[in-house]
């Protein structure tokens, strides 16, 4: 379902596997998770993105803009997505 819940993240440093564990409880799982990481593309840790896809959640990360319309294309198609924003 539609959900907004808060993600306790102020920048790209913040993410890890613990900042990204909020994503592996939602119900139903998700498939995609997109990731808006600012006005600019950040690099993530290789491992944060390891445990994510063991979890069968794919990742994408992006500049916030590119992530919020990747994240709606993906609404719009009907898949389970999530996405975590980090305003610009």
């Amino acid at each position: 379902p539609r959900s907004i819940l808060q993600w306790n993240v102020g920048s790209h440093r913040d993410i890890s596997p613990e900042s990204l564990s909020l994503f592996r409880l939602l119900e139903p799982q998700i498939e995609i998770l997109v990731l808006g990481t600012g006005d600019r593309v950040e690099r993530l840790h290789p491992a944060t993105l390891k445990q994510m896809r063991e979890c069968g959640i794919a990742v994408e990360v992006q500049d916030t803009a590119n992530a919020c319309a990747t994240f709606n294309f993906l609404v719009n198609e009907r898949r389970l997505v999530a996405a975590g924003l980090i305003p610009p």
